[in-house]
């Protein structure tokens, strides 16, 4: 016998009976005279499949089909008329219904269009379970047990439902965009789609255009003979990311807002419109509201991109799941490497839970990764995780940092450590891009790129 459970509801006991003799050897069957009394059930257990008379007492089959598609949209109905009623069977196809049976009831046809049915529903639980497991094996950076990300994560799971619904993530750099924006794409109806992602602050603003929305041949000197399409005709019937979206363009978010209004944009340099499906998700640390104060961001693009917005907890707001996240590495880490680190001491969790993690988890990540490398085992210590400066009760301490001995410290040298820390750092936290990175460290991006091409000359 199978796991599928299919509810017969039907006013007359003989079509009950019948039909739950035929199908009872192969699957879990209920039978019911009324409406109401199905609906019911449904509360203690949920069918796959409902065989639902259209002409019953009290509810109509009309009026329950309504009902179960409102209260159990992914439950399967079939309707049983007997006769053929076109404008009954017409309205409940109309309102979700997967089929419908005429009395006196051939059982081969039934039968068949139950099995096609059932297919269906087997698919889609293969594919949810996959989205499942992808998620669970590619989303640690929301492991954790607090309120806060736990809100999140179920407010994704309801926006994902959409497959064209704009989604604005909003967050510290290291909280996680990225991977907001595939749990969407692999919760919702576009996952077997592409996901494509383009990095708005990674190109130069004169090509970002032509990578977002194609160009013809001839477009601009060195663009390919034929033309090329753009990530928007990449992400067709998919996702499609915008990381770092506040480094758009002017001109670029004009032809972007048209895109997502009208659904449809020219490539550079050419004059034949272009239609295509795809939801815009989009990302990024900085504050639109103030740019759009300074003129540098359009406000109805603010709009249309936050249809829907996502606001991604910093690491400092649950440090509950600090531990959990920290372990979650560890072990990643010492598989990764070889090594038979298995637990983090008392001290070095208060350090962890004391630490401003203005880096968030991706920090975390690095912080564990290179303590995994360096660590003695089988307990990471305080020392081991090389932490430069931990807050405890707004104070600072030196944890991590070498200390002074009798025969004095090279200063120097250690400022110059401390800093060749933090540029590589940051440049890991920002995915390898400089202009991010600068930021993250409050510097202007031509001093950043100048101190990191000092410390490759050095060969730190």
């Amino acid at each position: 016998m199978s796991d599928f459970i299919i509810y017969i509801v039907d006013d007359e006991e003989t079509i009950r009976s019948g039909i739950a003799v035929v199908l009872e050897p192969e699957y879990t069957v209920y039978t019911y005279s009324t409406a109401e009394a199905a609906l019911e059930a449904m509360d203690s257990v949920c069918p796959d499949l409902v065989l639902l008379d259209i002409g019953l007492p009290g509810m109509d089959g009309i009026a329950a089909l309504k009902a179960i598609k409102e209260s159990r949209p992914e439950v399967m109905v079939m309707m049983i008329t007997a006769y053929e009623d076109v404008n009954s069977v017409i309205s409940a196809m109309k309102t979700g219904a997967y089929d419908y049976v005429i009395k006196p009831i051939q059982m081969d046809r039934l039968e068949l269009s139950i099995g096609n049915a059932l297919e269906s529903i087997k698919l889609k639980k293969e594919l949810n379970s996959l989205q499942e497991q992808y998620l669970e094996e590619n989303m640690p950076f929301f492991i954790g047990k607090s309120d806060v990300i736990q809100d999140v994560m179920e407010f994704v799971k309801l926006i994902a439902k959409s497959p064209d619904t704009p989604v604005l993530i909003l967050g510290e750099t290291g909280t996680g965009k990225e991977l907001i924006a595939k749990t969407v794409h692999f919760r919702s109806p576009n996952f077997k789609g592409p996901l494509v992602t383009m990095n708005c602050a990674s190109l130069p603003g004169e090509l970002i255009e032509s990578e977002l929305f194609g160009y013809e041949k001839g477009a601009f000197t060195g663009a390919t003979p034929g033309g090329k399409k753009g990530l928007i005709e990449e992400a067709a019937n998919g996702t499609l990311f915008l990381d770092e979206v506040g480094d758009l363009s002017l001109t670029a978010q004009a032809k972007l807002l048209r895109f997502l209004e009208e659904g449809e944009f020219y490539r550079v340099g050419g004059t034949r419109l272009h239609k295509v499906e795809t939801r815009v998700v989009s990302a990024t640390n900085r504050d639109l509201k103030k740019m759009i104060v300074q003129g540098k961001f359009r406000k109805d693009l603010f709009y249309r991109l936050g249809v829907v917005t996502v606001e991604v907890p910093s690491l400092n707001r649950r440090t509950s799941d600090i531990e959990h996240l920290a372990m979650y590495f560890l072990q990643r880490y010492s598989a990764k490497f070889n090594r038979t680190l298995t637990r983090i001491s008392s001290d070095a969790l208060d350090a962890l839970k004391a630490y401003d993690w203005t880096g968030n988890i991706r920090e975390l990540k690095n912080v564990i990764e290179r303590a995994v490398l360096i660590g003695r085992g089988p307990e990471l210590t305080t020392d081991d995780l090389g932490l430069c400066r931990v807050v405890q009760n707004n104070t600072e301490t030196s944890a991590g940092l070498p200390q002074i001995s009798s025969d004095g410290i090279d200063l120097h040298g250690v400022m110059q450590d401390i800093e060749a820390f933090y540029l590589k750092t940051a440049l890991d936290m920002a995915g390898g891009n400089e202009s991010a990175a600068a930021r993250l460290l409050r510097m202007n991006h031509h001093t950043y790129r100048y101190k990191l091409r000092k410390l490759h000359e050095t060969g730190e």
